[in-house]
């Protein structure tokens, strides 16, 4: 079987959220599955690149805030988590999926989507495990209460600092980010160049 799409997000990125919604439909067209990696735009915007969160950038932000409603509204999925209300932080969530990517791989892509649609079509802040145990449709497969207890513990810390520090060493700096067999494609609008890439067999 063809490698994996590899797919980088962070869960506050709305434009992660709608590529998320379409990775795994592009991916079965082409035989291919989905290898789903937190990243988080905290390190990769602020930290490693010094820039501003995209909502804080003048004059970018107020495009942005119109260009999120825009996508939301052509892909008919209704927004519940308000632009411009308190940024949440997305590591109870990176850490989570990361243990459930670890222990019940065969629903990570699942359990991307119930934490994805659990904060931006119903808005929950999920910067808690105990918001994200009770809150979240995960996949019968997990076993809650093993998750509720290992994110008392260094485990999933550890794996997502993993999973950050692969991204920045495949040089993924942004959500989403697609890695075809080595070559990157930032932003939901390259989604359909990753379908013609792998139509042609790239060019």
């Amino acid at each position: 079987m063809a490698a994996p799409l590899r797919f980088h997000f962070d869960f506050i990125s709305p434009y992660g959220w709608f590529a998320s919604r379409e990775i795994d439909a592009i991916a079965a067209k082409h035989g291919r599955e989905v290898d789903w990696h937190p990243m988080l735009l905290g390190v990769s915007v602020l930290k490693v690149m010094g820039l501003k969160p995209l909502l804080d950038t003048p004059v970018k932000g107020a495009y942005v805030r119109r260009d999120v409603l825009r996508h939301a509204r052509k892909r008919g999925v209704a927004l519940g988590r308000n632009l411009d209300g308190p940024m949440p932080s997305p590591l109870a969530m990176g850490r989570a999926f990361c243990w459930i990517r670890k222990h019940h791989p065969d629903v990570q892509g699942a359990s991307a989507h119930a934490i994805y649609d659990a904060h931006w079509v119903r808005g929950l802040d999920l910067s808690s495990a105990e918001e994200i145990v009770r809150e979240v449709s995960l996949p019968a497969a997990v076993d809650t209460g093993a998750l509720l207890a290992a994110m008392a513990t260094d485990e999933p810390a550890t794996l997502l600092r993993e999973s950050v520090q692969a991204s920045l060493d495949a040089g993924v700096f942004g959500s989403p980010t697609l890695v075809v067999d080595g070559e990157p494609f930032w932003g939901l609008d390259r989604l359909g160049e990753v379908d013609e890439w792998l139509t042609r067999g790239g060019w």
